[in-house]
């Protein structure tokens, strides 16, 4: 009588349906019906002549879009590593984010994208639930999932309140069976896949992200590090992103521009009276 359940759910399968009335006692369920237009999504499905240069399709895609944040979607753990490691050799800033990464790298990881440090994060399905980024440019399916609701869910990641996204589809000849299932739904079109060009430089993160070893536990506040970067003038306000307060340290998202300058600052000043180290992560 003393305990409140509540359960948020974004859908309302039948697992769902038995879980809540397993752990609730007569819920009022309040369900919001407003739904968000399926044509804020651009869905391209790109065909594939050669499955080897799939990697290179996809940077392809992301040269021609050229997205400030991209998620790509591996089917597997090994994959994402894979398509980082390729990724990186045509340029781009990526990383992987998958169920073996140890806690504080996945933290880092997930901090530097949505803090727009990143450009390309390369993910699970397990890994990329939850993820909260409120303007992702690019979704791209890697290779086709296996489950058409599971697609709803990936290229749902963008065109998110009102504004645009594109979710682009990687896949060959021998999958082509497969899109009618995934087409519904969402404005779509299907093009021939092009090549990277080597010509172009791949685009860079506007933003870097930074670390200083204090946080919570030592009354660290976001505003007492935009007061330390910026009160003597070396800095401007809008130079400075996101900053993100964790119990032990701190990451502070600046204008790549300027981030050499920022850690400088960091090491050489104080916060609150105090001296914190600071590393670009």
């Amino acid at each position: 009588t003393r305990r409140q359940t509540l359960l948020f759910s974004a859908t309302y399968p039948d697992n769902i349906a038995s879980l809540a009335s397993a752990v609730m006692d007569a819920p009022a369920m309040i369900e919001v019906e407003e739904k968000q237009e399926d044509t804020t999504i651009q869905q391209i499905f790109c065909e594939i002549e050669d499955r080897t240069r799939r990697t290179e399709a996809l940077a392809g895609l992301l040269q021609k879009h050229r997205p400030e944040s991209a998620l790509v979607f591996c089917n597997t753990k090994v994959l994402t590593e894979e398509v980082v490691t390729e990724l990186r050799k045509y340029g781009f800033n990526a990383l992987a984010l998958h169920g073996d990464l140890v806690q504080k790298d996945r933290e880092q990881r997930l901090v530097q994208f949505t803090n727009r440090s990143l450009t390309v994060l390369v993910a699970t399905d397990v890994a990329a639930r939850g993820l909260d980024i409120d303007a992702l440019d690019l979704v791209v399916n890697y290779h086709l999932s296996r489950d058409p609701g599971v697609h709803t869910h990936r290229i749902g990641r963008t065109g998110r309140a009102g504004k645009a996204g594109i979710a682009c589809s990687l896949y060959d000849k021998s999958e082509e069976h497969r899109l009618p299932a995934l087409e519904t739904g969402s404005a779509s079109s299907r093009i021939k896949a092009g090549s990277f060009d080597p010509t172009v430089a791949a685009i860079q993160p506007p933003m870097v992200t930074l670390q200083i070893d204090g946080g919570k536990k030592q009354k660290v506040r976001a505003g007492d590090i935009l007061g330390a970067l910026t009160s003597h003038g070396a800095l401007e306000g809008q130079m400075i992103g996101k900053i993100d307060i964790r119990d032990n340290w701190a990451y502070i998202a600046v204008q790549r521009t300027v981030f050499k300058q920022a850690l400088a600052v960091l090491n050489d000043g104080k916060i609150k009276g105090r001296k914190f180290r600071a590393r670009k992560v």
